[in-house]
């Protein structure tokens, strides 16, 4: 579980760092990174409901939460992370620890 300084919270939060951050997409999701001054490290998620039904969107949002919430603590700098879930039906764990790597090499490379 992310505690609550851990979680992005208003729209102007989400739209910072969709625009301003690093995208990696991956078939079953897109990760939004930007790298902050200001500690701790935070996430967002996004699960439209092209996804599937309300039972369907929670179960990604909690997949989504436990995998990110591991990451959050081992990248070497802080960041606001935002991933949209894409209505794909396949694994999410191998496309996270994809994109996250991805996205953290590019950051750390600027």
């Amino acid at each position: 579980m992310l505690a609550k300084s851990a979680r992005l919270r208003t729209a102007e939060e989400f739209r910072a760092t969709t625009r301003r951050g690093i995208r990696c997409g991956r078939p079953s999701l897109v990760l939004h990174m930007l790298r902050t001054d200001t500690p701790p490290s935070r996430a967002g998620f996004v699960v439209s409901k092209a996804v599937g039904n309300a039972v369907t969107r929670n179960r990604v949002k909690r997949q989504l939460r436990h995998l990110v919430a591991g990451r959050l603590a081992g990248t070497p700098f802080t960041v606001d992370v935002v991933v949209r879930a894409l209505p794909h039906h396949g694994p999410v764990a191998g496309d996270l620890d994809s994109a996250w790597t991805s996205a953290t090499e590019r950051l750390a490379s600027r």
